[in-house]
C-alpha cells in the first residue's frame, strides 16, 4: 500500500493531509475546551452588574470601547493582563468589540474608581481634557432596569448552567425577596459618589443607571 501512495503524489499528499488534521484536532480541540472553561475563582455576574451591562450595551458603548486585550507587548504595557477565554464564561453576549476609539476596558476596574467613573461619565473632559466621549448625565437620572436583569440571571442559570443560587427563581416573590440584596450593593457604590441626588436615590429604594453602569465597570478586571 505505501508504494503505490509513493507512485501517487496526489493521493500521497491526501493522506498526510488526513493524518496531519485528524491529529491536530486530537492535540487542539481538548484545549479549546479547557480554555472555554471558566477561570479560577471567575463568578457570574450580580444583578447590578448585568443591568450595568444593559445599560453599557443600550449607550453604545461598544461602538468606542473593546474588552479584548491580545498577548502582544504594547498592548499588556497599557492595558494589563492579556485576556483569556475562560474570562468571558458567563458573558452573553461577548462584548469584544473591535473599535478603539477610546482604551480597552476589560480590565479598567483594576485603575479606575467608582469616584472617576461618576466624574467621567459626567463630563469626561473633566478627567480627560482631550477626550471626544460624550457626557452621560441622563444615566444620573434614568432608573435602571434590575427586575430584567434578575430575569436575565434566572434565564441564563436555567438554560445555560450558569452557576447562580436558589434564590434566584421567576417568580415574582423570589425577586422581592432578592431585591434587598440588589439595593445594599448598589448603596456600597453610591456611598462612594458625589452627586447627591443619586444617594437620595439609592436611599429610597430606586437605582441609577449610573451605579449600573459604575458596578459593571468595577467588575472589569
Amino acid at each position: 500500500m505505501f508504494h503505490w501512495l509513493e507512485k501517487n503524489p496526489f493521493f500521497f499528499a491526501v493522506g498526510v493531509f488526513v493524518v496531519i488534521a485528524f491529529a491536530g484536532l486530537i492535540e487542539i480541540l481538548p484545549n479549546f475546551a479547557e480554555a472555554s472553561r471558566p477561570v479560577v475563582g471567575l463568578k457570574p455576574y450580580t444583578v447590578l452588574e448585568l443591568a450595568g451591562k444593559n445599560i453599557y450595551k443600550k449607550d453604545h458603548c461598544i461602538a468606542c470601547h473593546s474588552q479584548l486585550i491580545r498577548p502582544f507587548k504594547a498592548e499588556t504595557d497599557r492595558y494589563g493582563q492579556y485576556s483569556l477565554s475562560g474570562e468571558y464564561a458567563y458573558d452573553r453576549p461577548f462584548l469584544w468589540g473591535s473599535k478603539r476609539t477610546g482604551p480597552d476596558l476589560h480590565r479598567v476596574g483594576n485603575y479606575r474608581t467608582t469616584d472617576w467613573h461618576e466624574n467621567h461619565m459626567w463630563d469626561p473632559k473633566s478627567v480627560v481634557p482631550q477626550s471626544i466621549m460624550p457626557a452621560y448625565k441622563h444615566q444620573f437620572t434614568n432608573i435602571a432596569d434590575i427586575e430584567t436583569a434578575y430575569a436575565e440571571a434566572v434565564t441564563v442559570k436555567n438554560i445555560f448552567g450558569t452557576p447562580y443560587g436558589d434564590e434566584f427563581q421567576p417568580t415574582k416573590e423570589a425577586w422581592e425577596a432578592y431585591r434587598p440584596t440588589v439595593l445594599a450593593e448598589a448603596k456600597a457604590i453610591a456611598d462612594d459618589m458625589k452627586n447627591k441626588d443619586v444617594k437620595e436615590a439609592v436611599a429610597n429604594g430606586q437605582i441609577p443607571e449610573i451605579v449600573a453602569m459604575i458596578a459593571y465597570l468595577n467588575r472589569l478586571k
